[in-house]
């Protein structure tokens, strides 16, 4: 019987979690695995250690409000497996949280494997000796991330990402549609705010204030928000009315696939959200703002490292989509990208063929791959 230690800290990393717990199984049939998720891996047998959203929190400033209770968490979880040690421990994402609990875990002689890696690609690179002395095994989801792994002869492998797997190269225009009940002839704008509240606090105001500029001189224009919950969708509808559009944008929960499926072009908070739509062939805007201490601190101790930060460009290794991050985030700038994109048929139609082809490239059956590469690990010891 083996039994696996599994930990992710957010829903994006439960989607991932899932699938590899599946496919492990397919290996170990007995396997039993424990830890930290959401509904996915429960689904898949997970015993949950703890309530996932405890975890749940992202930057800088957010994770220091929240620190005394992630510390005490982290303990807790690491004097378990101390003392029922599995066979592997996984951590999903969430690196402030994981790497730490993964280190203790390694100098207690269980193999570690973080799934996802932080972005040391793009800033704080010199976290590379941490997660050296944490992890025994890095996966990434995308090529591109695997090169700093080993300059600094940390183990890696790149497993592809599941959703490139899981969604079709050729878009179902019309049957995303019909799921929204989008009308076939619409001209369709999507928008997503983020799926945090910290995120549609910062960006809804501005995304509404677009909306407005757009809606004046588009009269014909539709607009679809996809919203991550209820409280979120209620919060983005009063900024909204505070711009005078709450009647211009339907919103709908849990429907982001088909609403970037549907859409003609869309706003989108930079994130996985981005991805997404680029498998989903969705020609973009992309546009963040982060809480004022973070951005501070990233200025302060010169920790970026990367002048473009949505993963399209990133992916695509130039400017294929237009980014607007803080200051440069205005109603206007935004609206004025998207309507350029908007009256442009050749620009979103050229960057939906070379979403295509990315998407192509990062088809890799990840959850197969994450899972033989554990399995590996674990045939090592």
């Amino acid at each position: 019987m083996r039994r696996i230690g599994i930990l992710a800290g957010e829903l994006s990393g439960d989607a991932l979690g899932g699938p590899l717990m599946a496919a492990l199984r397919q290996r170990f049939p007995d396997a039993i695995f424990e830890g930290v998720g959401g509904p996915r891996m429960a689904a898949e047998g997970l015993e949950s250690l703890y309530p996932m959203e405890r975890l749940s929190v992202m930057g800088l400033a957010e994770v220091l409000r929240h620190l005394p209770e992630l510390l005490r968490m982290r303990a807790v979880l690491a004097r378990h497996f101390l003392a029922n040690p599995p066979d592997c421990f996984v951590g999903i994402d969430a690196p402030d949280f994981n790497l730490g609990l993964e280190r203790r875990l390694r100098q207690g002689g269980i193999p570690t494997v973080h799934y996802v890696s932080p972005s040391v690609w793009a800033w704080r690179e010199g976290r590379m000796k941490g997660i050296a002395r944490s992890v025994d095994l890095m996966l990434t989801l995308f090529p591109f991330e695997t090169d700093v792994y080993q300059r600094h002869g940390v183990a890696v492998e790149w497993v592809g990402h599941p959703t490139a797997d899981r969604l079709p190269l050729v878009v179902d225009h019309g049957g995303h549609r019909r799921r929204l009940g989008v009308d076939e002839g619409a001209t369709l704008c999507a928008l997503l705010p983020g799926s945090r509240r910290g995120e549609v606090e910062r960006l809804g105001p501005v995304y509404a204030g677009a909306v407005a500029r757009l809606a004046a001189r588009h009269p014909g224009l539709s607009f679809v928000g996809a919203m991550a919950s209820a409280p979120l969708a209620d919060l983005f509808s009063q900024q909204l009315a505070a711009a005078g559009v709450a009647d211009r944008v339907r919103l709908v929960e849990g429907a982001a696939e088909d609403v970037l499926g549907a859409c003609d072009l869309a706003l989108i908070a930079s994130g996985t959200a981005t991805l997404e739509a680029l498998l989903l062939k969705a020609p973009m805007v992309v546009a963040y703002r982060m809480s004022p201490l973070t951005i501070w601190m990233m200025k302060t101790f010169n920790l970026m490292k990367i002048r473009r930060f949505s993963l399209p460009n990133l992916l695509a290794g130039e400017a294929l989509v237009d980014e607007y991050i803080q200051e440069a985030a205005t109603p206007q700038g935004l609206a004025d990208g998207l309507e350029r994109l908007l009256e442009d048929d050749d620009r979103r139609a050229a960057m939906a063929a070379r979403f295509e082809s990315l998407h192509r490239s990062l088809r890799h059956d990840a959850a197969a791959s994450a899972a033989a590469a554990v399995a590996d690990l674990i045939g090592e010891r």
